[in-house]
């Protein structure tokens, strides 16, 4: 098992054109806030290419961020359109396109909280690291995460009051999803290496269930998507 681990991360790493560099700086540390304007609800693309990434709740704007990064050219570069019904919220790795992922004594760290009442639709692409998505306390309507080499657990709501998707790509590490309980849970989940544990969930049909999909005990349902490359997939339905 390891040596597959060791020769598809060569592999892995070969393909996304990584280079391993020492060349940092002094480390920096900077705030954001964005207010929500006009929108009622907002798309939120965060495009991380190496680093820690942790999201959650219990903002009052609709974006309160921190950056930590010890690269100048690395720092974020936050866009947000708000001038209509929904806004375009972009977060950015600076100085990302067409530079791999870059490797070595680098810092590089995002805390962000959103507002727990505006309606989100997050899509993440992380090429390396960890991503830490607490989204207990805010509101999804879609969830896309895209994970290169690492390792990504993710929340959800307990109780959403409307149905919505979560799909999750890995390509090289563990994905963990925390799924409710309380309301209709259906996942599709598939994995090279390492295989998918599921707890509080039943097969059914190729497809994995819960108690309340399966006696249709709740209007609601979460649709999850989990495509594994190497590692393993874990789906944890147990009291959330």
């Amino acid at each position: 098992m390891r040596s597959e681990w060791v020769l598809a991360t060569a592999a892995f790493l070969t393909l996304t054109g990584c280079i391993v560099e020492e060349d940092s700086g002094r480390t920096e540390h900077e705030a954001k806030t964005v207010d929500v304007g006009k929108a009622e609800s907002v798309r939120a693309e965060i495009d991380l290419g190496a680093g820690q990434l942790n999201i959650k709740g219990d903002a009052t704007k609709l974006l309160e961020a921190d950056f930590t990064y010890n690269r100048r050219d690395w720092r974020p570069e936050v866009t947000y359109d708000g001038n209509s019904f929904r806004g375009l919220l972009t977060i950015r790795q600076g100085n990302h396109e067409g530079g791999g992922v870059h490797l070595g004594n680098n810092q590089y760290k995002w805390d962000l909280r959103f507002n727990d009442n505006i309606p989100l639709d997050i899509r993440v692409n992380c090429g390396a690291g960890e991503g830490i998505l607490d989204l207990q306390h805010l509101t999804i309507r879609d969830l896309d995460v895209n994970m290169g080499v690492g390792r990504v657990e993710a929340s959800l709501p307990p109780e959403p009051k409307k149905d919505y998707d979560v799909r999750v790509h890995g390509g090289i590490g563990e994905a963990v999803l925390h799924l409710p309980s309380k309301v209709g849970v259906v996942a599709d989940a598939s994995g090279g290496i390492g295989g998918i544990q599921a707890e509080g969930l039943e097969k059914r049909g190729g497809r994995w269930v819960n108690d309340a999909y399966e006696n249709r005990s709740s209007p609601v349902t979460v649709h999850v998507q989990v495509q594994g490359g190497i590692g393993q997939i874990r789906l944890l339905a147990t009291g959330t």
